[in-house]
């Protein structure tokens, strides 16, 4: 592929690095809206990004890689927006989660449609599951929150997200988790 400046960043290597990641993101995005992630080449998507391939091996091991780190990018804004979580009360923190939910629906939509929801079993069991410094007693108790809670998501995309976030964390909330 030529270069031109329209393609390669005159910053530093970050600034470069973090082109290649939003257009490679972007890429993918696009492409996964016509066909199933494992359909796509490396080629194709780094066709599309303007990018060559080793840009994309020095940045992501797999294509999946490249959503886990979307996914994290977009969930950071939900941290931010649920600050001092630790003092929230579960449905407020539930109520904010869906609505990030809903205000990103179109990307969790084609993560559901293209059979990609599990990606975000990590994110959810990174928020709510346990860790090694918790009790026997907590550690159970927060797994059985968190993959409950994932599950309701699954679910949730699933029925095409017809339910509002608040109800959601109503319904979630009435269970007594």
């Amino acid at each position: 592929m030529r270069q031109s400046p329209k393609n390669v960043s005159p910053f530093s290597n970050q600034a470069r690095n973090t082109y290649v990641i939003e257009h490679i993101t972007e890429s993918l995005l696009k492409l996964l809206q016509d066909k199933p992630v494992g359909d796509i080449s490396i080629s194709e998507l780094c066709d599309l990004a303007g990018v060559g391939r080793a840009s994309f091996y020095r940045n992501f091991e797999s294509k999946e890689d490249i959503l886990r780190g979307y996914i994290s990018k977009i969930f950071k804004e939900w941290t931010d927006e649920a600050g001092g979580k630790e003092n929230r009360p579960l449905n407020e923190l539930l109520g904010l989660l869906f609505a990030h939910f809903e205000k990103h629906k179109d990307f969790y939509s084609l993560l559901n449609e293209r059979n990609l929801v599990y990606l975000l079993k990590d994110v959810i069991i990174g928020l709510y599951g346990p860790n090694p410094g918790h009790s026997k007693v907590e550690a159970y108790a927060r797994a059985y929150v968190a993959y409950t809670l994932y599950g309701w998501i699954e679910v949730w995309f699933q029925r095409g997200m017809q339910e509002t976030a608040e109800e959601i964390a109503g319904m979630f909330q009435a269970q007594g988790l």
